[in-house]
């Protein structure tokens, strides 16, 4: 396992696979993410609310982008690339690309001692479930948990749809303390407070329902919806309860464990992480995520914590001392790998005409290690720049 290359309890503002992109491998204990769900809608936070100026949109297309990670997938990752053809629909299937691209960065970055908590609802649960087989293994699947709510809802063609998935994974040697709940007022049992006797004469016991007796928890989750009174709301979109989170990382996480969410929104993994003793890492795109977690975290505890808030990427530092990139031991390489055809136009050159391109680069979390390396023409490396190969082939089709 590797050690975490950052500080402890830092937020990141920025796009999580970038970020992702530049973190050591086998760092992070416990991941939660409650991505985007495929709503088809824009949010935004109430003006005046704490969380003012928090946006972000739930709408997917197939983009030249989505189009570079499919060709990266179906490269490197055929299994899930066929999990992917399953998409009824470009939007479905945009989506899935962008939730993809990021889990394999989460798989790498979590222990294999680690879980994983993955945040949807029946819109595309069915889909990541099979996502999530793929990539962290059918075999760690451990609950697909179903966070039951009640809330306000007009009149409508079907029942009311209160509930959430959350899809839980973890390795073989993950931490799991079991948590436990009381037995039903129905089922409750019994025991003998004293003895008594009847008008009758009869000797009879008196019994009092016993509250000590505990059940493992089940995967049902009565949690209460935060409503827009709620004392802990801030008025972000989708903010989940602190509770939530609460038993998630009191179920999968020891003190000192680091807590990881790329998709942090108001920051509510954060402060249940620190509340809990717990490290953490947040992402997200907004960088009104940096402001709630500092502001929330004064709130509960009533002191300053040393938060630290950052937008740049870092730099993995457990893939050992490496050639140079464009060095001759890569350059040859990949040589063979490509047999003397250019990345970009397919075109055949002597070695001396390629030159050693980023696949992903290196200001968007791409590293030196071999298997983000390509060699491209002279012509064709020119045109690519620091752009993404969606780019230089929507160029080259141009020509």
């Amino acid at each position: 396992m590797a050690e975490k290359n950052w500080p402890s309890k830092v937020m990141w503002t920025g796009d999580c696979l970038y970020i992702l992109r530049g973190m050591n491998s086998g760092s992070v204990d416990l991941i939660y993410l409650d991505p985007p769900f495929n709503s088809n809608t824009d949010y935004a936070a109430p003006i005046g609310s704490q969380a003012a100026g928090a946006a972000f949109k739930d709408t997917w297309t197939l983009t030249d982008l989505d189009v570079e990670w499919i060709n990266l997938i179906e490269a490197r990752h055929a299994s899930l690339y066929r999990v992917l053809l399953a998409a009824v629909s470009p939007s479905d299937k945009s989506y899935l690309v962008y939730m993809a691209a990021r889990l394999l960065e989460l798989r790498r970055v979590l222990k294999p001692t680690g879980s994983i908590y993955l945040h949807c609802d029946p819109t595309m649960s069915h889909y990541l479930k099979i996502l999530m087989d793929t990539i962290f293994g059918r075999q760690n699947f451990r609950n697909e948990i179903v966070w039951s709510y009640q809330r306000w809802t007009g009149a409508a063609r079907h029942f009311q749809r209160m509930h959430d998935i959350v899809l839980f994974y973890a390795m073989p040697e993950a931490t799991f303390n079991l948590l436990t709940e009381p037995y039903s007022p129905k089922s409750k049992h019994k025991r003998a407070r004293r003895s008594a006797v009847t008008e009758e004469g009869k000797l009879e016991q008196q019994y009092t329902e016993d509250d000590s007796r505990q059940k493992a928890m089940r995967d049902v989750w009565e949690i209460s919806y935060l409503n827009s009174q709620a004392k802990e709301r801030v008025g972000y979109p989708t903010q989940k309860p602190l509770a939530l989170l609460d038993r998630i990382i009191k179920a999968s996480s020891l003190p000192g464990d680091i807590v990881l969410d790329p998709f942090c929104g108001c920051a509510t993994t954060c402060v249940a992480a620190d509340d809990l003793g717990r490290d953490w890492v947040g992402i997200d795109i907004s960088p009104k995520a940096a402001e709630l977690v500092v502001r929330r975290i004064a709130d509960r505890q009533g002191l300053f914590r040393e938060i630290v808030h950052r937008e740049d990427i870092p730099k993995r530092s457990d893939l050992g001392k490496l050639p140079r990139y464009n060095s001759i031991e890569n350059k040859q390489r990949l040589y063979g790998m490509q047999a003397g055809d250019c990345a970009g136009c397919g075109q055949h050159f002597h070695m001396r005409n390629f030159e050693v391109d980023h696949i992903i680069s290196r200001v968007k979390g791409g590293t030196d290690h071999i298997e983000n390396l390509q060699l491209l023409c002279g012509a064709c490396n020119r045109v690519k720049g620091n752009r993404g190969m969606a780019y230089l082939r929507a160029k080259l089709q141009l020509t």
